[in-house]
């Protein structure tokens, strides 16, 4: 069974590069405005596959050996693309290249060991509205639907946190660190604000910390890809941050509240572009961006010892410098995850979910896996105590 799995998964993986260099083909030949390219990811969060305990910071857990994940995360985004057109009076008028979006992100994970998790991400906008390039080419507006990019990598649990429940997480402080690598294939539509004209590759690296109720995370990595720019507006390499920090309102997972924050430090020169007789012109301001936004979120997990969980969140944009593409005007996040982590706290070999007994160690099978065998009850003080052979030689004749 397990061979099966591994070469369903690598076969997904060749597929999978298949349709990366086909998509660079592909992008190569619609992305060759070099002033004017929607070749841009109007939409920044790429959520993890596996187990997170935050909506926006990676987590650290993978889910357990041969098991297999999965989930959808749905973000609504308001105006992430506005462009500034020049008009006669002065200050000119905002043009709402992207003005509603709403993006679903199916999520797939496999853990084929207990610190490696394979990742698998794909993402369709289901509804969307804007003006696209007609206010500066006189083309068609944006595309009611849209395929983005696909995403796959891999997770390592560097340092590991303990395969025990949240519960027993908060009983010590403890930490954790894990390595990610993923990438970006070229495979939206390159006319909608939907994917990159080449392959993204983002290397990332996240730790946590628990200390009873409390917890944190941190994650730091980077988005290398080339600079793309649309009217001005330049999206290149990124240094990519992301900080949390939570609470456990109720005991077991059943409730979180989080607050997060995550930047993208944009390393490409912004420009000034005008227009005139001869098209559009574009020169450096000496300008930068970084696209950052804030977020507040809650989590529940009530199901399969928190195999099942759902979260909720709502944010808007960090204003650091000056006004960046790709920042909504304010994000609203729904989700539900299924992450198999195989946590087995009392570590008699039978994962949470299906022990009865999961903070005491018991033995398998019976009507209550998990659970210590039953002892014989006590004997009876009040029933007649047979006679001794003694006794019985006494009472012959």
């Amino acid at each position: 069974m397990r061979s099966w799995r591994v070469g369903a998964w690598c076969t997904l993986t060749l597929g999978i590069v298949s349709s990366l260099f086909t998509g660079l083909e592909a992008q190569a030949k619609e992305c060759t405005n070099p002033l004017v390219n929607t070749c841009i990811n109007s939409d920044t969060f790429w959520p993890n596959p596996g187990p997170t305990r935050f909506a926006t910071v990676a987590g650290t857990e993978t889910v357990g050996e041969g098991q297999v994940g999965f989930g959808l995360i749905a973000t609504y985004l308001s105006r992430p693309v506005v462009l500034r057109v020049a008009t006669p009076g002065p200050g000119g008028s905002d043009q709402f290249v992207v003005d509603n979006q709403v993006t679903g992100n199916f999520l797939f994970a496999y853990g084929v060991t207990q610190r490696l998790q394979l990742d698998f991400a794909l993402p369709v906008t289901f509804v969307q509205t804007g003006a696209g390039t007609s206010p500066l080419t006189g083309g068609d507006d944006l595309h009611d639907t849209a395929v983005r990019d696909l995403r796959f990598g891999f997770a390592y649990a560097i340092v590991p946190r303990d395969r025990v429940s949240p519960d027993a997480q908060a009983q010590k402080s403890s930490g954790a660190l894990t390595g990610r690598m993923t990438i970006s294939a070229p495979t939206g539509d390159s006319s909608d604000f939907a994917g990159e004209r080449s392959a993204v590759f983002a290397p990332s690296l996240a730790g946590d910390y628990r200390m009873g109720i409390v917890f944190a995370g941190l994650e730091v990595g980077a988005r290398l890809r080339p600079v793309t720019e649309f009217a001005g507006a330049r999206i290149g390499p990124q240094l990519t941050t992301a900080l949390g920090a939570g609470v456990d309102v109720i005991d077991h997972e059943r409730l979180s509240i989080m607050a997060e924050a995550r930047s993208y430090v944009n390393f490409a020169e912004q420009h000034d572009t005008a227009q005139s007789a001869f098209g559009i012109s574009s020169r450096p301001n000496g300008k930068s961006i970084t696209p950052a936004e804030w977020m507040l979120a809650v989590r529940t997990a009530p199901l399969l010892a928190g195999d099942i969980s759902f979260l909720a969140g709502g944010g808007g944009p960090i204003p650091i410098g000056d006004p960046a593409i790709t920042v909504p005007r304010f994000r609203f996040l729904l989700g539900a995850v299924y992450a198999p982590t195989a946590r087995d706290t009392d570590g008699d070999g039978i994962i949470d979910k299906n022990d009865f007994c999961p903070s005491i160690a018991g033995k398998r099978g019976g009507e209550r896996p998990g659970c210590p065998a039953e002892a014989p009850p006590p004997p009876d003080a009040s029933a007649p105590r047979p006679a001794t052979p003694a006794e019985n030689e006494e009472k012959k004749p």
